[in-house]
């Protein structure tokens, strides 16, 4: 998921509307109570990342196109 999110990094430095959908959608894909567990980041469950990419591609070790990615973030952010 790191090289995903290299990959999206200069999309959204140049565009910030952008960048702003996927740091929204970033945050609600956090762990919940992720403050109270070591390394103290906000990221997702290893284990609800993986259902995510199972129930969206049928693998749980898929790793989306990054065109999926924004897409999905820019839909998130209009609906709410």
């Amino acid at each position: 998921m790191l090289a995903l999110a290299l990959r999206l990094l200069p999309h959204a430095l140049v565009n910030p509307a952008l960048a702003r959908a996927l740091l929204i959608v970033a945050w609600r894909f956090r762990r919940n109570r992720w403050y109270a567990r070591f390394p103290f980041l906000p990221v997702p469950a290893r284990d609800y990342l993986r259902w995510r990419m199972y129930t969206a591609y049928g693998d749980a070790d898929a790793v989306p196109p990054v065109a999926d990615v924004i897409r999905y973030a820019r839909w998130a952010v209009r609906i709410g």
